[in-house]
């Protein structure tokens, strides 16, 4: 493809951004106007428009954008990884030991504070366990593991929400389908995610390297398991703090890297990471728009909408792929 054809493909997701940044900003149970968000933004709006926006509107957006990015991100890196288009985040059992932390948490009646501290918990200890078994056995071994320890926190799941009383089974239900009202601080999955796309473009090399293939990486002296470790930690990192903060939310990390490479027709790191986390971004904030507007007053899942619109726009990018390769 073609440098101009590039950028006026980034001025398109860019612009897509914008829009979808706006609109989040000034639909929702009550709208507000484009003028009137600005001028609260500026603070010379009545005081209701403005808290509307500060308190409600503008931190759920900014941890849309970051979830969103995070997940994409971490789609990318484990795509890498793994040399497997069908990679994602929820992989390596992350989701699934953050899940089990918070619904726990929910379970003793902790307050939301503490539901994030045990999904933290609970994400590290999944990771420390995925790690441990498999060291030493290579990327296989590795996604192995983890199906099997995401399994096995699926089942603890399954218990914990048997066990649990109706009142508490409704929180719980909301928080594995996703919910961006969990983002107590919507600014640091946002910094996470513009650090980890900054970081990704000055490893990109190496990214491009592990993804052509090990016999590859092995000619170029790669240090294969060093690259694996970092990788798997990064990913780990950033989808735990995904999870943190929005609950579990699918499809992002395993569709938008695909697009990405279709829509840009490279699988360069330097372009696909960067792009990938602002397209994930976009993603999920218009997926959430659409989860607090469709039936309002009341909202929906973010991660259910996501599904819902993930799971056909995956079949038309490997229908789309089929045709290119063919």
């Amino acid at each position: 493809m073609s440098r101009s054809t590039t950028w006026r493909r980034l001025a398109v997701l860019l612009a897509l951004a914008t829009v979808v940044f706006c609109a989040s900003l000034c639909i929702g149970s009550s709208d507000i106007s484009l003028p009137r968000v600005l001028r609260a933004l500026a603070g010379a709006d009545d005081e209701t428009v403005r808290s509307v926006l500060l308190q409600v509107r503008l931190p759920r957006l900014l941890a849309a954008f970051g979830v969103g990015g995070l997940l994409a991100l971490a789609g990318v890196f484990l795509q890498a990884l793994f040399r497997n288009p069908l990679a994602d985040p929820y992989v390596l059992g992350v989701s699934g030991g953050a899940a089990v932390g918070a619904l726990c948490a929910m379970l003793a009646g902790l307050a939301a504070l503490a539901v994030q501290s045990a999904a933290v918990a609970g994400a590290l200890a999944s990771v420390a366990l995925v790690y441990l078994l498999a060291r030493g056995g290579g990327t296989a071994r590795l996604l192995l593991t983890g199906v099997v320890v995401a399994s096995a926190c699926g089942a603890l799941v399954s218990v914990l929400l048997a066990v649990a009383t109706t009142v508490q089974v409704r929180g719980m239900v909301f928080w594995l389908a996703g919910d961006l009202s969990w983002a107590l601080t919507p600014g640091a999955s946002l910094a996470a995610a513009v650090l980890a796309a900054v970081l990704a473009v000055i490893v990109a090399r190496p990214l491009n390297v592990l993804a052509s293939g090990e016999l590859r990486a092995r000619a170029v002296g790669l240090e294969l398991e060093t690259w694996r470790t970092l990788l798997f930690i990064a990913c780990a990192v950033l989808t735990a703090i995904a999870v943190v903060s929005a609950g579990t939310v699918g499809f992002i990390g395993l569709i938008t890297p695909h697009a990405v490479r279709l829509a840009f027709k490279t699988s360069d790191h330097r372009l696909v990471a960067p792009t990938s986390a602002l397209a994930g971004g976009t993603m999920l904030a218009a997926a959430d728009l659409i989860a607090r507007t469709i039936v309002s007053p009341r909202q929906l899942p973010v991660g259910a909408i996501m599904a819902l619109v993930g799971a056909p726009i995956f079949l038309a990018l490997l229908r789309s792929k089929s045709r290119n390769t063919h």
